[in-house]
């Protein structure tokens, strides 16, 4: 692309008026004390700060026991149900178990077999983008980063809509039924236009099968033969799975409770948990698990020694090593304590494709780090709480094992996090909730207007 001028040069002009905006724009950070504000929206032990109720998703990592708040292995419940049992219920049968958490989320129950297949049925006849959508709003003018792509294809979605902006309940739940069916078709597709417009590789659409399942179609359209194991689509749909849902206070979802409670369009409420999904903060953390897996392999010779296995994430640990920011990736999570259900998961699910990938030795080196980091960050950190790895720290391995490219990591999370997005979107407006508008505190001094011919 080409245009009349650099978009992304950084003047001196702005340079120096960014110095400006710092100059006035710095908060003494002793006034969030003083002030007693809970800043992040948590409590000065971590525990967020109750904004609102729900019905579709609760987590534990502490549970009260005679009157205290004590640790506990971790717990995930959709709609009640333990995702572990969700997930555990299907191993067998060779059934996918996206779409039944899909039903459940929005539902409230557990779909019977006549139930579930109508819907699968009803999903599939979703799948069908816009005519010449591809071609008109992909392909033109792409972006380098999939999570950009992917919601400007959702706002675009608004135009092909003749009733967009219709907030009733039907309405609003067959508009987040489409944009769960195509947000996989968005996602890839955005990601094959990136890679034949800035890497120069071969272009190709797979459209997505009928028969197929969430899972099963996105490993479908990514690869050129179509080809995937029964295990590969098993690891990724239960990816979807814990994904899905984590209660109403992750940022995400939050942030669609935020604007949906505005009376705004499904498209633009969507648009906005994307943005903020897209934050190395939120939806990215897994990316950085991998580079940093990488050069662990690099650096340590031995990958069954722990000696030489601490030494080296102490040295991350101490801002010496990989990307000096003390942080090692995927290990102690907001909420969880003594474990992650999601990472548990992922575990016993990575084990048995890395054994099928012939993985077995890399695997073990995330098996090591997973019982020694936690360790090392409690004794650096001196941290009040148990930790443990979370769920980036294994979704990130388990997506290279598939063959996922980086860029499409966290539109993966967001292919997922639709189900959630959507069932909050309509619990925020089944509720008729008020418009969410939590109070700022002013600590800056009145002054007198100046005028400018008086200013220095």
């Amino acid at each position: 692309m080409e245009f009349d001028r650099d978009f992304s040069v950084v003047s001196p002009q702005i340079t120096e008026l960014s110095k400006l905006s710092i100059e006035n724009g710095t908060i003494d950070p002793s006034l969030y004390t003083k002030y007693n504000v809970k800043r992040g929206l948590r409590d000065s032990d971590g525990k967020g700060v109750l904004t609102g109720l729900t019905e579709l998703s609760e987590i534990w990592g502490h549970q009260e026991v005679d009157g205290k708040r004590v640790e506990c292995e971790g717990i995930l419940r959709y709609r009640g149900y333990d995702v572990k049992e969700i997930i555990a219920g299907t191993a067998d049968s060779g059934n996918y178990c996206y779409e039944e958490v899909v039903y459940l989320l929005l539902f409230g129950k557990l779909p019977n077999k006549e139930e579930f297949e109508e819907f699968k049925n009803l999903l599939a006849g979703y799948r069908a983008l816009p005519v010449h959508f591809v071609r008109d709003i992909i392909m033109k003018a792409p972006s380098k980063d999939m999570m950009n792509t992917l919601a400007r294809s959702v706002l675009t979605l608004y135009s092909y809509d003749r009733d967009a902006d219709n907030t009733s309940v039907d309405n609003v739940l067959r508009q987040c039924l489409e944009l769960i069916a195509l947000f996989p078709q968005l996602s890839v597709y955005g990601y094959q236009t990136y890679k034949y417009y800035h890497d120069g590789d071969s272009f190709f659409i797979h459209p997505p099968q009928d028969d197929y399942s969430t899972a099963e179609n996105i490993l479908h359209m990514l690869r050129l033969d179509g080809d995937f194991s029964p295990l590969e689509a098993k690891v990724l749909d239960a990816a979807l799975v814990i994904h899905a849902e984590h209660g109403g206070g992750n940022n995400s979802t939050f942030t669609t409770h935020v604007v949906t409670s505005t009376g705004t369009d499904t498209y633009s409420a969507i648009a906005a948990a994307l943005g903020s999904l897209k934050g190395f903060r939120h939806g990215g953390a897994n990316i950085r698990v991998v580079h940093m897996m990488d050069d662990i392999k690099e650096h340590v010779i031995d990958w069954e020694d722990d000696d030489e296995i601490s030494a080296y994430l102490n040295k991350i640990l101490y801002k010496e090593a990989f990307d000096k920011s003390g942080l090692i990736y995927g290990i102690g999570h907001a909420i969880y304590t003594k474990s992650d259900p999601r990472a548990q998961i992922l575990h016993s699910l990575t084990k048995q494709l890395s054994q099928e990938k012939d993985l077995d030795e890399e695997f073990a080196l995330y098996e090591r780090i997973e019982r020694l980091a936690p360790g090392l960050v409690a004794k650096k950190t001196h941290a009040t709480k148990t930790l443990c790895a979370n769920v980036d720290f294994y979704s990130g391995f388990a997506y290279r094992m598939l063959d996922l490219p980086t860029e499409l990591y966290t539109p993966i999370f967001a292919i997922a996090r639709i189900a959630g997005w959507s069932a909050h979107r309509m619990e925020e407006i089944i509720n008729h909730g008020k418009i969410i508008r939590p109070a700022y505190l002013a600590v800056g001094a009145p002054r007198e207007y100046i005028k400018m011919e008086d200013r220095k």
